[in-house]
């Protein structure tokens, strides 16, 4: 395009230099019909821009952003993600520019450094150490894995290796990591896990928790954040944590056991733990004081027996025994723990029932408040069956209700 400038040197070459028409389109490069548009000009030619011309691709903008976010999707996906939902056809290349657009902007977000307040997050992983193995006592060869927990204020780590990745033993480690550290954080992020998260959906909100973690996280009422899938700057913490132990710990390392390698690696955490850290400059230890991390003020059990599901008659099943619970539970997972004689059930981090420790087997320790809101006008027909309640309303004689006639 030719600037206004040349308006007045067009208009000489023609009028004073007689030039042709065709001979000032060659000397500036330009379309014959141009000249002509200058020579007629009056004033001198100012040039404003059209209205950029709409794109499909500006309808469906927040439909892309949303996929983007979700995961680095292709120009190309993008295309047929674009066609297979809105039945359209659409220019690649305007695909191509948009997301090439919007994958700079979603990259130099990410890449803004995230941090957090004094006691508010931790982050959790595993990680698979595919060239070492673990001997057991009986001669049996196991995989070996890693534990590893970063509090996000304080950057005080705990790592312990394990033989396998069940959530019992995931749960077992926040315990020690929890006593490590002398308390938990507020909320603590995991990438999509199966031990924790079932069902990994786009909004965290909307997924499917592991049911026996989700207990233990309703527990000590800590918050469960799920990462974002395909976005590893959001844990980068925890990450780099899994690399600094494989890169600084593992290399030339040497254990005759898990226990072994387990008294090492606390050893090393010392180590790291009470030297300055480069993202902080200051000492984890000394910023850990800081943190005033919850306090683990009750017991956890982790045994394998420890999730009972209630049933429709209020009742849940331990060591061969019957307990009950409020009504308001049925259906519900529950925790149930034994100690100084006595059946402890937890849901959603709440005591709902304790009970005494029924002697032998094929009990039903029962206590009759737990059933006000199903038990009404039966409760006579029940004395007339010759119940029989202890002073602390307890019965283990009580072995029929029938609730088939109520609405649980």
């Amino acid at each position: 395009m030719l600037r206004g400038d040349y308006w007045m040197n067009i208009k000489h070459d023609y009028y004073i230099k007689k030039l042709s028409i065709s001979e000032i389109a060659r000397i500036y490069g330009i379309d014959r019909k141009t000249v002509r548009r200058y020579l007629k000009a009056i004033d001198k030619p100012r040039y404003t821009y059209k209205k950029p011309r709409h794109k499909t691709i500006e309808d469906y903008a927040d439909f892309v952003n949303e996929k983007l976010k979700e995961a680095p999707y292709s120009a190309v996906r993008i295309k047929e993600l674009l066609e297979e939902h809105f039945n359209i056809k659409i220019c690649y290349t305007s695909v191509q520019q948009y997301v090439r657009k919007e994958k700079v902007e979603l990259n130099r977000n990410a890449t803004v450094r995230f941090e957090t307040m004094p006691g508010e997050q931790g982050q959790v992983d595993w990680g698979f150490f595919e060239n070492y193995r673990v001997i057991d006592e009986k001669g049996i060869e196991h995989k070996l894995y890693c534990f590893l927990m970063i509090l996000g204020y304080s950057r005080m780590r705990y790592i312990e290796f394990v033989t396998d990745m069940t959530t019992e033993t995931l749960i077992r480690c926040h315990l020690n990591a929890f006593n490590y550290f002398g308390g938990y954080p507020n909320e603590i992020l995991y990438d999509n896990m199966k031990q924790v998260v079932i069902k990994r959906l786009l909004r965290a909100k909307d997924s499917t928790l592991n049911k026996t973690f989700e207990d233990f996280a309703s527990f000590f009422k800590f918050k469960v954040l799920l990462a974002r899938p395909y976005r590893g700057q959001t844990k980068g913490k925890i990450e780099r944590t899994v690399r600094y132990v494989r890169e600084n710990f593992m290399v030339g390392i040497k254990f005759n056991s898990l226990l072994d390698l387990n008294k090492k690696a606390m050893l090393w955490l010392e180590k790291i733990n009470s030297k300055v850290h480069v993202g902080t400059n200051e000492i984890p230890k000394v910023r850990l004081i800081e943190e005033h991390l919850n306090k683990m003020t009750r017991p956890y059990y982790i045994e394998q027996n420890s999730i009972r599901k209630v049933e429709k008659d209020c009742l849940f099943s331990y060591k061969n025994n019957k307990y009950s619970v409020p009504s308001k539970y049925i259906h519900r997972n529950i925790i149930v723990a034994e100690f100084n004689n006595l059946v402890v059930a937890y849901c959603d981090g709440e005591t709902i029932a304790t009970h005494p420790l029924a002697n032998g087997i094929n009990k039903m320790i029962i206590s009759k408040s737990h059933y006000d809101k199903l038990l009404t006008h039966q409760s006579e027909e029940m004395n007339k069956k010759n119940t029989l309640y202890s002073e602390n309303d307890y019965d283990s004689s009580l072995t029929n209700i029938d609730l088939k006639r109520y609405d649980a």
